[in-house]
């Protein structure tokens, strides 16, 4: 089976590493994956990719094609292939005139639409969709050697840290609440760290190395963040988005707060002022694991194939 994978790839390491990891957990199964990758800003730079891609797609033969978020989706359907499998993300699910769009395509024009979470289903309103959350590396992802993380990134030994997985100038983040929660801590000596252009290789020394991970998102459809911190057993307090609820249920030291940040403040003070703990969130996620999760997408492709 030869599948293309459609994605943007304007980041400053290139696709997502989501989408990266998904690819090679398939190859590892014997599909066979090529990667077009959408470069240049805004609707123009995806308009002018239609072209391109369709003579990519007209030059190699491909069983299916499988885009990664909503405009490359719709780029695709307009190349003209009549296998198109579509993985909504998360942040291009909302509730505004953007899903109606997205509704259009999923029902008349993509053969197969796959979204992250229940929520995502109910905000896209199509009920023909794969709910498919994104797999976990475990090879990859584990609690390593705390010492030797703080080591590898510089962190003070002497000083508690809290982790906010995210770029802190995407708004949809909100590391506004965060910075807010941190500066009114009764427990001061701690230090914010953020992610910013990390390689995915390397998260698992930040998770490790943090005493916890404070996620204060406003919208998410399945934050990966959220399970790698847990399969690294690291202590996570976040806003209630996506499907984290579902995620990190029946997990030790892990909390889901309101937006309010005295609320958020005070599950912090609480496990910063202890002894460093962990939690058992690596044996609560199994299930995500990125094997599993790989052969229900081949499931869809034989599926579609078959139709």
């Amino acid at each position: 089976m030869r599948v293309l994978f459609v994605s943007s790839g304007n980041s400053k390491n290139g696709i997502s590493p989501i989408v990266d990891n998904q690819k090679q957990s398939l190859i590892k199964k014997g599909i066979d994956i090529d990667t077009f990758v959408i470069n240049g800003g805004g609707i123009k730079g995806y308009l002018k990719s239609i072209f391109k891609l369709r003579r990519f797609i007209r030059n190699n033969k491909y069983d299916i094609i499988h885009a990664h978020y909503s405009l490359s989706g719709i780029v695709t359907a307009l190349s003209g292939h009549k296998n198109v499998i579509v993985s909504l993300m998360g942040s291009d699910v909302k509730e505004n005139k953007k899903n109606s769009l997205m509704k259009l395509f999923s029902k008349h024009f993509w053969k197969g639409t796959i979204v992250k979470s229940e929520r995502m289903k109910l905000h896209l309103g199509v009920s023909k969709v794969h709910i498919i959350p994104n797999g976990v590396d475990f090879s990859r992802f584990s609690d390593k050697n705390h010492t030797e993380s703080l080591n590898k990134l510089g962190w003070d030994k002497s000083k508690k840290h809290i982790l906010f997985p995210a770029d802190p100038k995407r708004p949809e983040k909100d590391f506004n609440l965060a910075e807010k929660v941190f500066k009114n801590l009764e427990y001061n000596n701690c230090e914010l760290h953020t992610i910013v252009n990390i390689p995915n290789q390397d998260m698992p020394y930040y998770y490790t190395a943090a005493d916890l991970v404070l996620f204060t998102s406003k919208r998410e459809g399945s934050p990966n963040v959220i399970k790698e911190a847990m399969a690294c057993s690291c202590p996570i307090i976040t806003t209630d988005v996506g499907d984290v609820r579902d995620t990190i249920k029946n997990t030790n030291y892990c909390y889901i707060c309101s937006r309010n940040h005295y609320e958020i403040r005070s599950k912090v003070d609480y496990i910063i002022s202890q002894k460093r703990v962990r939690t058992n969130g690596n044996d609560n996620i199994k299930h995500l694991n990125e094997t599993v999760i790989a052969d229900k997408i081949i499931t869809i492709y034989n599926s579609l194939l078959q139709e």
